[in-house]
């Protein structure tokens, strides 16, 4: 299967990673929840050459995760922001975040802290069940066929 094929198959993570799912368009995504709006800051704070910004902007707009906004009529200049869709990513994003400072640290701590607005803590993301609040370990989540699969003419993910 080539990779531009990757989101026809009947898995939820492979039809997210087939919108959003190269690291330059992680890295777009990340600065869009830092704030980042233009183009220009896009490519200098990814490290992105500008056609490559331009082409993953291009397909976050085209999958209804980011919306371009026009603020400069002379010359013609848009900014980028996330749709409610692309802010449904938030907690994708802070999983990474929470995995690469416990994982590649360097031992010299976080780059950057999360703080909430609501109790001015410092924070990080913490997976629960949306039912009873407990912290989730995937030893103690069971996987069943959902509605997709159960159908017998879909693909099966082996």
């Amino acid at each position: 299967m080539k990779w531009d094929e990757i989101g026809s198959q009947t898995c939820s993570i492979a039809r997210a990673l087939g919108e959003m799912g190269d690291r330059w368009s992680l890295l777009i995504l990340r600065e869009c929840f830092l704030r980042t709006r233009r183009f220009s800051d896009f490519a200098e704070r990814t490290g992105a050459s500008r056609n490559l910004v331009a082409d993953r902007l291009e397909k976050l707009v085209a999958a209804g995760i980011l919306e371009r906004h026009r603020y400069q009529e002379r010359p013609p200049r848009d900014e980028y922001r996330l749709t409610e869709k692309g802010l449904d990513l938030y907690p994708v994003m802070m999983a990474l975040v929470r995995w690469g400072d416990r994982w590649h640290d360097d031992g010299r701590g976080k780059p950057i802290e999360h703080i909430h607005r609501g109790c001015g803590h410092i924070m990080h993301a913490e997976p629960s069940c949306s039912e009873c609040g407990e912290r989730l370990d995937p030893r103690d989540v069971e996987v069943r066929l959902g509605p997709a699969l159960r159908d017998a003419s879909a693909p099966r993910i082996e």
